[in-house]
C-alpha cells in the first residue's frame, strides 16, 4: 500500500487550471522553445495545449509564456520571468505537500499490516 499526493489549484468558479499536466506542459516549453513542440513530445494536440495554457493564465491574471508568431525567423515560445516564478513555486509547495503527506502517513499507517 502506498500514498500519493495531487496538487491541483481550481479557480473561484470551482474549475481545475494547474496541476502535473500544466506543469509538465511549461517544462516541455522550456525544453522546446515552442508550445507546439512541447505538445507533440507530451502526444497532446496543440489546441489543447493552447487551451490548457491559457486557461492557467486567466485564472492566474499573468501570462506564463511569451509567444512569437511564425515567420522568417521563426516564432517560438518561452516562460515569462512571472511563469518561471510560478513554476517554481508550485513545485515548491507540491513536494512539501507530499512530504508532509508522507510523515503523516507513517504516523496513521506505519502499524498497519
Amino acid at each position: 500500500m502506498k500514498v500519493q499526493t495531487r496538487i491541483l489549484f481550481l479557480d473561484d468558479g470551482g474549475e481545475k487550471f494547474f496541476g502535473e499536466g500544466p506543469c509538465r506542459l511549461l517544462h516541455a516549453v522550456e525544453a522546446t522553445g515552442s508550445l507546439r513542440g512541447a505538445a507533440q513530445s507530451m502526444g497532446m494536440a496543440y489546441t489543447k495545449a493552447l487551451k490548457l495554457l491559457r486557461r492557467a493564465e486567466a485564472a492566474l491574471g499573468f501570462a506564463l509564456t511569451s509567444r512569437a508568431a511564425g515567420g522568417r525567423d521563426g516564432g517560438g515560445s518561452s516562460l515569462t520571468p512571472e511563469g518561471k516564478e510560478w513554476l517554481q513555486r508550485y513545485e515548491a509547495y507540491r513536494d512539501a505537500c507530499a512530504e508532509a503527506n508522507r510523515r503523516l502517513y507513517l504516523d496513521f499507517f506505519s502499524q498497519q499490516r
